[in-house]
C-alpha cells in the first residue's frame, strides 16, 4: 500500500500546495482521502483523474471536499472526451451536501455512517464518528495484513484510542501547539496527538492538518514527549509505503 500526501494544510492551502488530500494505491486501484482546497492540481502531478476509481470524504468542511466540484468537471470533460467510461463514486457521510455529489452521469454518492464496512477494491474501509462541529469521521483503511488509519478531524475522546489499535500508520491531524484547548474547535493538539498514537499503540505517526502559525516543527518535538515511535511531520506529495 503506497500513501502519497497531496495535501496537508488546515484551513487553506499554503501557496501553491493543499489542504487535506491523501491518494492511496494498491493492485492498480487508486482511492482518494479528502479532497480539500487544491487537492485536484496537485493530485494530477501524480495520476491522471481518468485513472482514479473512487473518493472517500471525511467531512464537509472546506478544507476537506472543496475540490469535489472542480473534480466534478474533469470528470465530465474527461467522460466526454472518452477517456473515463464509468461514474466516479464518492463515499461520504449524509448531509446537505452530499446532494452535490450526484453530478449528471458522471459522480455519485454513496452514503456512509459509523456501522459502515465498505470494501472499495483492496481496502475494507471501517468508521468512527469523532467530536467535531459537523458530522466526521475517523477511518481505518486495511490493506490485506496492514492497517492506515486516519483521524479526520476530531478533539480527543478514548474511543480513538481502540479504533486505532495496533495501527501500522495513523495519519493524524495536529492543528494545535501543546496546551492549546482544542475541544471547542473539535481538533488535537500535538501532545494529543503524540498520546493518540502511544496509548493506540500504532507504529508509526503522520502529523497532518499542519497549522499556519508558529514553527511548524515544534509540533513533533511535542510529541516526541508523548509518543516513542517513529514520527513523520507530513510534507506536499510525500509518499509512505506500508
Amino acid at each position: 500500500m503506497k500513501v502519497t500526501v497531496i495535501g496537508h494544510w488546515g484551513g487553506f492551502p499554503n501557496t501553491g500546495e493543499a489542504t487535506s488530500g491523501y491518494l492511496i494505491e494498491h493492485d492498480n486501484y487508486k482511492l482518494l482521502l479528502d479532497c480539500g482546497s487544491g487537492v485536484l492540481s496537485s493530485l494530477q502531478k501524480i495520476i491522471d483523474v481518468k485513472d482514479l476509481d473512487a473518493v472517500l470524504i471525511s467531512h464537509y468542511h472546506y478544507d476537506h471536499c472543496c475540490d469535489i466540484g472542480p473534480l466534478q468537471y474533469a470528470v465530465q470533460i474527461k467522460s466526454q472526451l472518452e477517456e473515463i467510461i464509468k461514474p466516479l463514486p464518492i463515499y461520504a457521510p449524509d448531509g446537505d451536501f452530499f446532494r452535490l455529489l450526484k453530478w449528471e452521469d458522471y459522480t455519485y454518492g454513496v452514503k456512509f455512517n459509523e456501522d459502515s464496512l465498505l470494501n472499495l477494491g483492496p481496502f475494507e474501509v471501517s468508521f468512527l464518528e469523532n467530536i467535531h462541529p459537523v458530522k466526521a469521521y475517523s477511518m481505518k483503511i486495511k490493506c490485506g495484513d496492514k492497517v492506515l488509519s486516519y483521524t479526520s478531524d476530531t478533539s480527543y475522546f478514548d474511543g480513538l484510542i481502540e479504533f486505532f489499535y495496533n495501527s501500522d500508520v495513523l495519519i493524524c491531524e495536529c492543528s494545535l501547539y501543546d496546551g492549546t484547548d482544542g475541544t471547542k474547535s473539535g481538533h488535537l493538539n500535538s501532545s494529543q496527538a503524540g498520546m493518540l498514537a502511544e496509548k493506540a499503540n500504532v507504529k508509526n505517526l503522520l502529523l497532518t492538518h499542519l497549522p499556519h502559525f508558529g514553527n511548524i516543527y515544534d509540533l513533533k518535538i511535542q510529541a516526541e514527549k508523548y509518543y516513542k515511535g517513529n514520527i513523520i511531520l507530513t510534507s506536499y506529495l510525500m509518499e509512505i509505503k506500508i
